[in-house]
């Protein structure tokens, strides 16, 4: 009895080690089987790169359509399994300042080693560490479903806009485009 006891605990031992290590469907698939495509707590590893002459995510009419596959939102945002950052566009309409840097530079770390928790406000002026930014004014709608006492962003350079930087919703994967307004 006393040996059935403990072939069945080293058992369990074992099998809790493979579920930790990634073992079961998960490892079998890759790791595609669970892992989400846009949001729920990827960060990816750079901001983009800078972005083609030619738009990208417009749909005729110049409605925007950021739905490139199935159940992946329809805003800029980044698809976890590649780091693409789906709807940047250099070319974009009501992203250009008449005073880029008005209120200076962002001194803060940026990139994804540094994640930053707002503190509440909304898209017109939030904060987080003292510090503020509003979201330019062509992504509000982008950004309705943010949580502006919680979430976690994470803030990148864009080389395409001067004066703007790209705020990363962790939670949601989407991305806005905002200015730094000083401390």
């Amino acid at each position: 009895m006393k040996s059935c006891i403990g072939i069945v605990a080293a058992l369990s031992v074992f099998a809790l080690a493979a579920v930790a290590q990634g073992g079961g469907e998960h490892a079998k698939s890759g790791g595609q089987a669970s892992r989400p495509e846009v949001g729920h707590g990827h960060i990816p590893a750079r901001g983009p790169a800078r972005a083609p002459a030619h738009p990208q995510g417009h749909a005729a009419g110049g409605a925007h359509s950021f739905v490139e596959r199935p159940g992946h939102p329809n805003a800029p945002h980044v698809d976890a399994r590649t780091d693409t950052w789906v709807g940047h566009d250099r070319a974009e309409p009501g992203l250009r300042l008449d005073h880029p840097w008005a209120h200076g530079h962002f001194t803060g770390e940026i990139g994804p080693r540094r994640i930053y928790r707002l503190e509440g406000g909304d898209y017109h002026r939030f904060g987080f560490e003292g510090v503020f930014f509003s979201v330019a004014p062509v992504d509000y709608a982008y950004c309705n479903d943010w949580f502006w006492d919680r979430d976690d962003i994470v803030l990148y350079d864009d080389a395409d806009h001067p004066g703007f930087y790209l705020a990363y919703n962790v939670r949601l994967g989407t991305y806005v485009h905002v200015e730094f307004l000083g401390s």
